[in-house]
């Protein structure tokens, strides 16, 4: 996924079509939460516009991330598009324009911005659904504490709700006489 600016020139009239495979495994060592990722499908085209070429780009593939509440692999397929374009006079470009890059000694390589807008896509937190407390890395319950799920929690609520402390039941008896 490099191309030397006399290269991308040439093609400047016809455009540049794209569908390659990148093996982006380096992001292991990168991110500590990623645990494994595939190799990425990169597709798209490149249109040029006076000086500026502009990568259209879809990249596809998934990875294993550790579930949240268990540390269970969780399979997390990403579908990215993103607009990465290049300044091919060699006039510098403006700071803020994030999505304007120059060329690296003659070459536009994209392999960096691929990985940079994978690691963008990152989740916060990803959960395993129906992992079996026997198969799940961390432990679900100590003493005195359990990991429930929302709707447990809320039939809990409840419940409580509903059993009224027996000292209590006058002093909610009250506060039914004013609702009325």
């Amino acid at each position: 996924m490099r191309w030397s600016v006399q290269q991308l020139l040439a093609k400047r009239h016809e455009g540049l079509t794209l569908d390659d495979q990148v093996d982006v495994s380096e992001l292991i060592d990168r991110d500590r939460e990623i645990r494994d990722i595939t190799s990425v499908t990169v597709k798209g085209n490149v249109t040029f516009t006076g000086e500026t070429a502009a990568f259209d780009l879809r990249l596809q593939g998934s990875m294993i991330l550790p579930c949240a509440r268990t540390l269970a692999d969780v399979h997390f397929p990403f579908d990215i598009e993103t607009t990465e374009r290049f300044r091919l006079d060699g006039m510098p470009v403006d700071e803020e324009d994030v999505s304007l890059h120059e060329p690296e000694e003659g070459y536009v390589d994209l392999l960096p911005y691929i990985k940079e807008n994978i690691l963008l896509e990152l989740p916060i937190q990803v959960f395993a659904e129906d992992i079996d407390e026997k198969d799940a890395p961390a432990p679900q319950k100590g003493k005195d504490w359990a990991v429930v799920s929302q709707k447990e929690l809320e039939t809990q609520k409840s419940e409580e709700q509903t059993n009224v402390d027996p000292r209590m039941a006058d002093l909610a008896k009250f506060f039914d006489k004013d609702k009325n």
